[in-house]
């Protein structure tokens, strides 16, 4: 069965929906998405998936912990929640709206509530879907080499994260 995203345009009017097939790499198709950037309590490094390398965006890179569209009629709280239950097992985790973003690149065209999630172990993951999961700290994050193992999404939201001031991992 194929899946369908809502789409919207750019004032954020729902004007229908599309499949997914379509929604990527269209700019006119924007569709709705949550994410959730798990932070470790202790350190503040940042935990990343590395998608598998059968995913058919992007495959191979990294990118934010949990991340996926909406479902149809699906509000953004939800959808993080529902996230972190499919890609990590974590299905209790208080969520913190950080910010929102609007991508839009030759790859995504995605409206994104960020949130995040204060979370140190007990992940379980699919490895249809990641390959592996790790916590990384600033250094890392800033690396120019591993920044060119992580999708355009994950650059951005990881300098909006930075200019928030609080929940970038620490300068060690």
């Amino acid at each position: 069965m194929e899946e369908y995203f809502d789409i919207y345009d750019a004032q954020g009017n729902h004007t229908g929906t599309a499949p997914r097939r379509l929604c990527h790499g269209d700019p006119s198709l924007i569709h709705r998405t949550s994410h959730v950037v798990v932070i470790h309590p202790e350190t503040g490094n940042i935990l990343l998936q590395k998608r598998n390398m059968t995913k058919d965006i992007q495959p191979g890179k990294w990118d934010t912990a949990v991340g996926g569209h909406l479902a149809l009629g699906e509000d953004f709280e939800t959808g993080a929640k529902r996230e972190l239950a499919e890609e990590l097992g974590i299905d209790d985790a208080e969520l913190f709206h950080i910010f929102d973003s609007k991508i839009r690149n030759d790859i995504e065209s995605e409206d994104v509530r960020v949130f995040g999630a204060f979370i140190a172990d007990g992940f379980t993951f699919d490895p249809g879907e990641i390959d592996e999961i790790r916590f990384w700290n600033r250094a890392e994050l800033e690396n120019p080499a591993n920044r060119e193992k992580f999708t355009p999404n994950l650059i951005t939201e990881l300098e909006l994260l930075k200019r928030t001031g609080k929940y970038y991992p620490p300068e060690n």
